[in-house]
């Protein structure tokens, strides 16, 4: 029988002695002492099966070995002293890294099938263990009390067909929740039609929305149609409603009274039946007060109001949506990954997502195509790992840390340009404002 290449990591000898009192047929083990000789023979590539001994929970330091299991792939078995199973810092490591564990003294023929079943399974293609996550509703991952009342909240809209107003900052999902009330209505069989207000040229918004007959302009060689009528017996879905001109705000409020359009150029007023959904990141209350958006208009849109919060607000969601995220994305991973640590699952709880949801799944999507290790580091997350054995930090005081450092670095960066700094991290200029003005940042 060809000899199956494994390792044993034992700081003390006990399990090497164990070992060698047993007649493996077919294995070759190479013995460690300590976590630098491991990755020694871990690193010529040919080690499939690992046993790990542990005296007592504190053999190896908890970072360091997680560190080692995850870097590379391989099926780990842990030898362990009797009643170390009861250890609370040890059962959370051997559940996260390990396919099996046995206890001194070893049983033979149980040993030797677990080493064949832990071979098959590292001579497998590798698999993610994160397994696609269904825990939300109306196509939205969350179980926190905030999601809870979103979905309460779009249950009674779906119902109805009045004009919504979706609020919240940028990266959150509004134009997926705008898609689950689409989804879920009567409306579902008509068209979902996406427009974002603050992409298109000013002078191009009217014909986009209104659309132009043939010969109303130079260049309109041919008719054609404008997003409401496109989006007739459907969903309009008008995205940072606060960026769209003054002169625009008064066609669209007509419309919305009337529920007719005439297109640019033409004379023949055409009936819509149009459900409109818009969205913005900004204040519009604030944007009225201003004089930069219409009064009549914000209360014809703002019938019906939904409020999605931000990540640092449903913290309870975050490793769920991780491993949503993961699951989806399986196809573009490095090929040893199998999931997060424990570490990096810490961080992100602690990291207060300026960026929100959109910025978590760019970290993820980046960490699982860069990663050297088998398992997600805080590191290749780009974040800090939280804090150990000292006084931890509340939620705010990590969040106010975080986001003073981002926002003053990206301040430097810009040369105190707040337009752009806002730009960069996501958030409107008025949001940014605030945020200086509650950290106290001099500009």
């Amino acid at each position: 029988m060809l000899g199956r290449k494994g390792l044993l990591l034992d700081g003390t000898g006990a399990a090497r002695a164990a070992l060698e009192g047993l007649k493996l047929p077919g294995w070759d083990f190479q013995v460690a002492s300590t976590l630098e000789g491991a990755r020694k023979v871990l690193g010529n590539g040919a080690t499939s099966v690992g046993l790990v001994a542990f005296d007592n929970a504190e053999s190896w330091p908890a970072r360091d070995i997680e560190a080692l299991l995850s870097r590379y792939d391989v099926e780990w078995i842990a030898i362990l002293r009797r009643g170390l199973l009861d250890s609370p810092a040890l059962a959370p490591l051997l559940r996260r890294n390990f396919y099996d564990f046995h206890s001194l003294p070893l049983e033979h023929e149980r040993l030797l099938m677990t080493l064949g079943h832990a071979y098959g399974k590292a001579s497998l293609s590798p698999r993610a263990e994160i397994r696609p996550v269904e825990d939300g509703r109306f196509g939205m991952t969350g179980r926190s009390p905030k999601m809870l009342e979103l979905y309460r909240q779009i249950e009674k809209i779906v119902t109805v067909d009045a004009p919504v107003l979706i609020g919240g900052e940028s990266g959150t999902g509004k134009e997926l929740v705008a898609h689950a009330i689409h989804k879920y209505s009567t409306r579902v069989s008509g068209p979902f039609i996406a427009m974002n207000c603050g992409a298109i040229p000013a002078n191009l918004i009217h014909s986009e929305l209104f659309g132009y007959e043939r010969g109303a302009f130079t260049g309109a060689n041919q008719r054609k149609i404008g997003n409401i009528e496109a989006a007739n017996n459907g969903v309009l879905f008008l995205d940072e409603i606060g960026d769209l001109p003054m002169d625009l705000q008064a066609s669209l409020l007509r419309f919305l009274q009337e529920k007719t359009i005439v297109r640019v150029g033409g004379t023949e007023r055409l009936r819509m039946n149009v459900r409109v959904i818009a969205a913005t990141h900004v204040d519009l209350k604030r944007a009225v007060a201003e004089g930069r958006f219409r009064e009549d208009l914000y209360y014809r849109l703002n019938v019906l109001h939904l409020a999605v919060p931000a990540l640092r607000e449903r913290r309870e969601d975050i490793e769920l949506l991780a491993q949503t995220i993961y699951a989806s994305h399986q196809d573009q991973r490095s090929p040893q990954v199998r999931g997060f640590s424990a570490e990096a699952y810490q961080a992100m709880v602690a990291y207060p997502w300026p960026g929100n949801v959109r910025e978590l799944i760019n970290r993820v999507q980046h960490a699982m195509i860069m990663t050297e290790n088998r398992f997600i580091s805080a590191a290749d997350l780009g974040l800090q790992p939280a804090p150990g054995n000292v006084p931890t930090p509340t939620l705010e005081e990590v969040r106010s840390t975080v986001e003073r450092e981002v926002i003053e670095s990206s301040l430097k960066l810009y040369q105190n340009n707040v337009s752009e700094t806002a730009r960069k991290l996501g958030v409107s200029r008025v949001t940014l404002y605030r945020m200086i003005d509650r950290l106290k940042i001099i500009l």
